[in-house]
């Protein structure tokens, strides 16, 4: 297990299975050492999703707990392709995207409950990159979203 997992494992999270693929792309694309994550939702270990927008179907704080648990699905869609989390350097870019009406404006709030995962499972150095935090109308009605770029210890 890696440092990765543990930490996971010490917070009390899981990471869910990875999600299926959800139309004609790539889930993880590497090229030199860097790893691109196609948009990743809030799937839960019980292969739900959570749903609703956020700031009427859901608190900002629910919206947090959203946006980590996008974190723990994206991990595990990391791992189905690369097979050890500890390949992780750092996470340079993020982009989230919050399930909301136009009047709501606390996006990066919300998407700072993926931010926070991820400076707590790869440090304060290697687990806050540069980000973007946006509102948008989500498919299937879920609450978060979230793309990244990571870069890897080594070219794969």
């Amino acid at each position: 297990m890696s440092t990765v997992e543990e930490k996971i494992k010490a917070l009390g999270l899981e990471l869910p299975p990875a999600p299926p693929l959800g139309g004609i792309y790539r889930p993880v694309v590497i090229t030199g050492n860097h790893l691109y994550v196609s948009g990743q939702g809030p799937l839960k270990s019980d292969k739900q999703l959570i749903k609703g927008k956020v700031g009427r179907d859901l608190t900002v704080e629910e919206g947090q707990v959203a946006a980590r648990q996008v974190g723990l699905a994206m991990l595990a869609t990391i791992k189905a392709r690369i097979g050890d989390l500890g390949k992780i350097k750092r996470l340079i870019k993020t982009l989230g995207m919050v399930n909301c009406y136009p009047e709501f404006e606390q996006h990066p709030q919300v998407i700072n409950g993926f931010s926070q995962f991820m400076v707590n499972v790869f440090d304060e150095e290697n687990g806050k990159g540069a980000r973007s935090a946006v509102g948008v109308f989500l498919p299937g009605n879920i609450a978060v979203e979230v793309e990244c770029i990571f870069e890897l210890h080594e070219e794969a």
